[in-house]
């Protein structure tokens, strides 16, 4: 496993040891489960990314869409 150590503003770790106190954790397991999130959000992010950039993945317009839904109804 990997150690890691980083500074935070006072205030940040002020909201860390709060959000540890209430879910009954540890800060190292607070941080941990954050960056896990952040890590899947950036990856969500460089997929929506890499589907804007290709072009053979067709541009839809709103209102086509929505007429072709409410007409399913």
């Amino acid at each position: 496993m990997v150690q890691v150590t980083a500074r935070l503003p006072d205030a940040l770790g002020a909201e860390l040891d709060a959000a540890a106190q209430q879910l009954k954790r540890c800060r190292a397991d607070i941080i941990r489960q954050a960056i896990e999130y952040y890590l899947d959000d950036i990856e969500d992010l460089r997929c929506g990314v890499a589907a804007l950039k290709d072009p053979a993945d067709p541009v839809l317009d709103w209102a086509e869409v929505r007429d072709a839904l409410l007409a399913a109804d």
